[in-house]
């Protein structure tokens, strides 16, 4: 008989993770190595996999790391096979790699348009399609985008970064309709804000920035990685087998409140 955590059980599958060489992706990744899947991790510098490598190697985390990017569909393929015949066909992808470039729409060039919509949405579109062949051939799989509070919300000087999230929101219902028939999960994961290494410099007492976040999430404190290891496992498991198109938000409840009135405490 099969126990209820069993289901969350993802022992021997091989997880690429794409750019989780820092911050949320290797929470990600590492989450996804530890509920026991083959650990992938790929980046367009060789410097940043060499780090991430032996930080996860620190933290008893075995991965294998590759270099190629994300938007050239060339390399996506080749990528993706030279994983196939290393490591195994992929059953769990992860679309996590993200760039943000904080202009204000009136001032931002189109080519950072562009760059940031080329890696932010186009790309988890080619990698998509590189790796549903097999998912289909081999009788399921696991999709799971990197969504963000910016597939819901506006914010200032971020129009090229929300403009893709809130097309990679779509792109996640759009693929799961077509490829649910297939045993092909697509979801994604939103997460909230979030203290890693780079938010460190705002997370400060007195930063505006910092009493803004803590006032307007209901859990009232940033989230930490480890917060997203429950969502990455059961989105890249079969718990989540009949969930299709979900975006699933990890933001301490922002998204279910219009927040504290002015005079609240």
């Amino acid at each position: 008989m099969m126990k209820s955590l069993d289901i969350f059980n993802i022992e021997g599958k091989v997880a690429l993770v794409t750019g989780a060489t820092h911050g949320l992706g290797m929470a990600i990744a590492t989450a996804l190595a530890q509920a026991g899947a083959t650990l992938v991790v790929n980046d367009i510098s060789e410097e940043k996999l060499a780090t991430a490598k032996a930080e996860y190697i620190a933290n008893g985390v075995n991965v294998h790391t590759y270099v190629f990017d994300v938007t050239n569909e060339e390399q996506v393929i080749a990528g993706v096979k030279q994983i196939k015949e290393e490591v195994g066909a992929i059953d769990i992808l992860v679309n996590n790699a993200g760039i943000i470039k904080r202009v204000p729409a009136r001032e931002m060039s189109v080519s950072d348009f562009s760059a940031v919509i080329n890696v932010d949405l186009i790309a988890p579109f080619i990698m998509s399609k590189a790796v549903v062949g097999d998912m289909i051939e081999r009788g399921g799989g696991k999709i799971i985008n990197i969504c963000s509070m910016m597939s819901e919300l506006g914010r200032d000087t971020v129009s090229a970064y929300a403009a893709a999230k809130g097309g990679l929101k779509m792109l996640t219902k759009n693929l799961a309709t077509e490829w649910a028939r297939y045993n092909v999960q697509v979801n994604g994961i939103g997460p909230g804000y979030f203290a890693t290494a780079q938010t460190a410099p705002i997370r400060v007492d007195g930063h505006p920035f910092n009493d803004f976040i803590l006032k307007r999430t209901p859990a009232a404190r940033w989230g930490e990685p480890t917060d997203l290891s429950g969502a990455a496992v059961f989105l890249a498991s079969s718990a989540s087998n009949f969930v299709s198109g979900h975006v699933l938000y990890v933001d301490g409840g922002i998204l279910a409140s219009l927040g504290k009135a002015m005079n609240e405490d």
